[in-house]
């Protein structure tokens, strides 16, 4: 199935290349509101994002003897001609707000993400600084604050002044 939504031609969008090997190679977007979802075939799929869209990619991978990869990246699209980083599977990159890898941390991240709709709020929504914040305190070994109904308020004052 394939979800379309009505676009400038001039946008360049940013696509996530998603794959799903059952017990092997997992990747998926936990949040994010894609423009276009085209199915490849029963494994692959592609998702694209407008600039300034904000989603979360996790990456999982296993073999024969457990977990090789644990990894999620929240990303905001970006503009053809803003700089970004590379993130795999995401081209042509996007900015990146939080990179975390291992399960324990991958798993406080959907903690922070499941905390943020449980306040009825989109994480896609949310102030990035929040989530370069949920980055570095996770990266330090230092316990995050939590997203609050205040701080969101304040983030949407702040976006509609600019």
């Amino acid at each position: 199935m394939t979800a379309r939504s009505f676009r400038p031609a001039d946008v360049v969008l940013t696509t996530v290349e998603l794959t799903w090997i059952e017990k092997r190679i997992e990747h998926w977007v936990r949040f994010g509101h894609p423009v276009e979802d085209r199915i490849l075939d029963r494994r692959r799929r592609l998702m694209s994002f407008t600039p300034d869209s904000v989603f979360a990619f996790i990456r999982w991978a296993a073999n024969d003897f457990g977990t090789m990869v644990s990894c999620i990246d929240i990303v905001r699209a970006v503009e053809a001609q803003e700089s970004c980083q590379t993130v795999p599977f995401v081209r042509p990159g996007g900015e990146s707000l939080l990179r975390q890898s291992g399960w324990p941390k991958v798993r406080r991240v959907l903690e922070a993400i499941d905390g943020v709709e449980a306040l009825g709020i989109d994480p896609a929504a949310v102030c990035p600084d929040h989530w370069r914040h949920l980055h570095h305190r996770l990266t330090a070994v230092q316990e995050p604050r939590l997203y609050t109904r205040e701080r969101h308020e304040a983030w949407l004052r702040r976006r509609a002044a600019s």
